[in-house]
């Protein structure tokens, strides 16, 4: 099914729009998939944020002129299927993921920054982990010379306290002696 001169410009402004906030693309080759196929990579793909789209290479390199994705237009031959995200790694896991369990979807490059990505390129991307796992490892970082600290002092603590016990027990009893002598006199 063609599309018409309207139909076209809102396919390149809708792509474009997609691009001028996201960080990455990544481009696979999808010849061989069946519709049920592509229906689950989608689906994946919206529940993490990714704009996955089949799109004429034509209408694709024109979406993306001008923009830092331009550098991928040399990868954009062939039925590909374009994947945008904001996160900067969501759109290669995505597609990588799902390759790794189709081997019918081709991971053909991608851009990240500016700057063309090959397959590897991509599949180097996808193994990065997200931001949400990132962010939790610093505060796991940031969290444990405080909770070390806190450790510590509860240690010292605990020692000073068995100090101060003993030196009570110590001390108790020899004043209970010394009044017992005193009246014998």
């Amino acid at each position: 099914m063609s599309l018409n001169r309207n139909e076209k410009a809102a396919v390149v402004a809708d792509v474009s729009a997609q691009a001028a906030k996201s960080q990455t693309l990544a481009l696979a080759e999808y010849r061989g998939l069946t519709v049920e196929h592509l229906n689950k990579l989608r689906k994946e793909a919206r529940e993490k944020g990714v704009y996955l789209h089949v799109l004429k290479n034509t209408l694709a390199r024109r979406a993306v002129a001008g923009t830092p994705f331009e550098v991928a237009a040399e990868t954009m031959s062939g039925p590909l299927i374009y994947g945008f995200s904001e996160d900067a790694v969501a759109a290669a896991k995505v597609i990588s993921d799902f390759a790794k369990g189709n081997d019918k979807l081709v991971i053909k490059g991608g851009a990240y920054a500016g700057k063309a990505l090959n397959a590897d390129g991509v599949k180097a991307l996808a193994s990065i982990p997200s931001r949400e796992v990132l962010l939790a490892q610093i505060a796991g970082l940031l969290k444990s010379p405080v909770q070390r600290l806190a450790g510590v002092m509860a240690a010292l603590a605990e020692q000073r306290g068995a100090g101060a016990v003993a030196e009570e027990s110590a001390e108790a009893p020899a004043a209970d002696a010394a009044p017992a002598e005193a009246p014998a006199a």
